[in-house]
């Protein structure tokens, strides 16, 4: 069976309800943005009823709606046409003219996860409010996949099927994965980031990133969770900075201790953590680049790591002149002072050396092997994170 073709539809239209010919067009151009009518899909539809027309399409929205749905029936998309005039629709719509953008925009979104098409995170992606091309196409390809399988009146796993939509090769991508393109857009990007002296030094890992990084044991952090499992551990135990460091890391950061009085135990994040290398690996790694209180801390670590990373050995003051140099290029101003950059530095190095990932002290710092690979999976973890919306303030 043939594609419907728009611009027969709309005649049709025209002839048998002239006063929805204009509306419809207006709605259907929306819609489609020029694609053929047969690559629309119900997320398409969703998203353009409940979120493009009441915040980007003039007139009047429910009428606009209505004509779509007289055009969808005329194209034989029955099921699309019966969004355009749902109650869920008209009321979407109202929210939108009676309690404004905020109110509107909640009552999409719960509509929209509703559906059953919107591609859920999963462990090996979790989608970007902002997407990028690649990302896009493989939303729109997970959906499609979704929206068959409910039609299909299958009792699925929305995201079991997610996972493998984007993990299996695809003929139509060359053999390639969904999830390599999504990840290959979002390192290119990451590469690609503030300031040429930073855009070179990060350019080599657009590559080395692209595979994940095996987990590596822990032994010191390991150490103490066990330790803290099988009996509480006192306060005071603190040997050197570094036990001291590592103690407080596990505690305030990690949230894997508990002050109990004059004691520490050990909390159920941390049993979990202490039950899985792979997730406490994640969670110490993922520490090295954690958001702090400004996005120039995070720059600033990030630099370290990859100046570390590709193997330099460095006094803490060349460490500390070149990441300046990197986010000074950045066009941090005047946030490079020396005191500025010495902070998020100094926290930097106090956490590899506390975890036992590098060797740090007045002469030399220097990442052990496990340091290594735990600063490439920092560096892969934010590199690939999802893009989002930054809120004001």
């Amino acid at each position: 069976m043939s594609a419907p073709d728009v611009t027969a539809l709309l005649t049709e239209l025209e002839r048998s309800e002239p006063d929805l010919a204009d509306d419809a067009r207006t709605a259907v151009e929306w819609l489609t943005g020029g694609e053929p009518l047969e690559t629309v899909t119900q997320l398409d539809v969703c998203e353009f009823l409940w979120y493009t027309l009441p915040l980007k399409v003039g007139g009047d929205h429910e009428r606009l709606a209505r004509a779509l749905g007289k055009l969808l029936t005329l194209g034989g998309l029955d099921r699309y046409a019966a969004l355009c005039e749902s109650a869920t629709t008209l009321q979407i719509l109202r929210a939108y003219a009676r309690d404004g953008e905020d109110a509107g925009t909640a009552a999409y979104q719960e509509a929209l996860e509703a559906t059953g098409v919107l591609p859920p995170d999963v462990a090996d992606l979790r989608w970007s409010m902002i997407m990028g091309p690649e990302e896009l196409g493989a939303h729109v390809a997970c959906s499609a996949a979704l929206e068959l399988a409910i039609l299909s009146g299958e009792d699925i796993d929305r995201v079991a099927l997610t996972r493998r939509w984007l993990t299996e090769p695809r003929t139509e991508l060359g053999g390639d994965s969904w999830l390599n393109r999504v990840h290959g857009e979002r390192l290119n990007r990451w590469v690609l980031g503030r300031g040429p002296a930073r855009r070179e030094l990060a350019q080599p890992f657009e590559v080395r990133l692209h595979a994940p990084i095996a987990p590596q044991p822990l032994p010191a952090l390991h150490r103490l969770l066990s330790l803290a499992a099988s009996e509480s551990l006192p306060l005071r135990l603190a040997p050197s900075p570094e036990a001291l460091h590592l103690r407080e890391l596990a505690e305030l950061d990690l949230g894997a201790l508990l002050r109990d009085g004059a004691r520490l135990t050990i909390t159920d994040e941390g049993r979990r953590l202490l039950d899985s290398p792979e997730e406490l690996w994640a969670a110490a790694t993922g520490l090295l680049l954690a958001r702090p209180e400004h996005e120039f801390d995070v720059s600033v670590r990030e630099a370290a790591l990859i100046l570390l990373a590709d193997g330099s050995v460095m006094s803490p003051r060349e460490l500390h002149t070149r990441v300046a140099e990197i986010v000074g290029g950045e066009g941090w101003q005047p946030a490079t002072g020396r005191e500025n950059v010495a902070r998020p530095l100094t926290g930097l190095v106090g956490q590899l050396t506390a975890l036992d990932l590098a060797f740090g002290d007045d002469l030399v710092v220097r990442l052990t092997p496990a340091g290594h690979l735990a600063a490439l999976a920092a560096l892969r973890a934010h590199a690939l994170r999802p893009r989002q919306y930054v809120s004001p303030g």
